[in-house]
């Protein structure tokens, strides 16, 4: 007998938030590294967008890349880290020459290859892209609908850890739409990805949303190996329904990442900011998730001891 899908998070499009948004990033953060941004061609981003709006949830900040840069950093955001992922084999050499020649004019956003698993030259299209200058690599297995245990796969691995580049997978089962082109809860599992972490350690690997829906999961994974990162993308924000991860303060700090996901967003950019302030994380515990570790992660020239933002402003990261 065939066995149904799971049914996802978003069996529906959700609402948007008309929540207030701030101008600056909260006083008394320390500096913040904005991890997980998604930079792409303007035409693609109103692909997105329609996407987003139709199963999904209405995206809040529709701006193309260069308004959307300017926005954040002039909200005090002290660095972006731009990602971007292939939707279709064919296109990701186009989009990782746009996101690099961009970021070759912008000392303040760290880019991210894509590259589609399984098509004709992966492994050359990545090495091309990370000779570019892009930071590492993005890839979204709800949208390419790729086995991270897949011979495909492999050869992935092994140009990221050649070239010593980090990736940020997505490979939490959640959300997930009844629309996406494949079933995310079959290829997605905290389980699946213990055996990529366990084949390569030294595979540096970011997942998002704290590993929504995973949470107890990855944050046991976190705790066992030194090779697997979290970005909290959206799961801090009280959005998205059954949404419930355990408190950071229990979690592994060196671990953890911010990024917000923007500006593929419902609601106020800064609305999973101001809820840093009342998470009950140690000063030195803020210090690594909200900018240290994204600056080691990607390799992000400058200080690592970020200081405290006392208002508005760049946050001592340099321009």
């Amino acid at each position: 007998m065939k066995r149904e899908p799971e049914k996802g998070l978003l069996t529906s499009p959700l609402p948007a938030l008309n929540d207030l948004e701030g101008q600056s990033v909260p006083p008394g953060l320390p500096a913040v590294i904005d991890a997980h941004v998604h930079l792409f061609p303007g035409p693609l981003f109103r692909s997105i967008w329609e996407w987003f709006g139709r199963y999904g949830w209405p995206v809040r900040y529709q701006m193309d890349t260069p308004e959307l840069v300017t926005f954040l950093l002039s909200r005090g955001i002290t660095h972006l880290v731009a990602l971007h992922y292939a939707h279709k084999p064919g296109m990701a050499g186009e989009l990782n020459t746009f996101l690099a020649d961009f970021c070759a004019s912008q000392p303040r956003v760290t880019g991210l290859a894509t590259v589609f698993p399984g098509e004709e030259g992966a492994g050359r299209i990545l090495r091309e892209a990370f000779d570019l200058g892009l930071a590492g690599v993005k890839l979204h297995a709800h949208v390419q609908c790729f086995d991270m245990l897949s011979p495909a796969m492999e050869e992935i691995y092994r140009v990221c850890e050649e070239r010593n580049k980090p990736m940020v997978m997505h490979v939490g089962r959640e959300p997930k739409s009844p629309a996406s082109p494949c079933d995310a809860h079959e290829l997605c599992s905290a389980g699946r990805l213990e055996l990529v972490l366990r084949a390569h350690p030294g595979l540096r690997v970011c997942v998002p949303h704290l590993g929504l829906d995973e949470f107890e999961a990855y944050q046991r994974m976190i705790e066992v190996y030194d090779n697997l990162w979290l970005d909290t993308t959206m799961a801090l924000a009280d959005y998205l329904p059954g949404c419930r991860p355990p408190p950071l303060a229990a979690m592994r700090a060196d671990r953890i990442m911010y990024g917000s996901d923007f500006p593929n967003i419902p609601y106020a950019w800064d609305r999973e900011l101001k809820r840093f302030l009342g998470l009950g994380l140690r000063e030195e515990a803020l210090a690594l998730i909200l900018g240290r570790n994204a600056a080691r992660f990607f390799s992000i020239p400058g200080p690592r001891d970020l200081g405290v933002s006392r208002g508005p402003g760049p946050n001592d990261w340099p321009s």
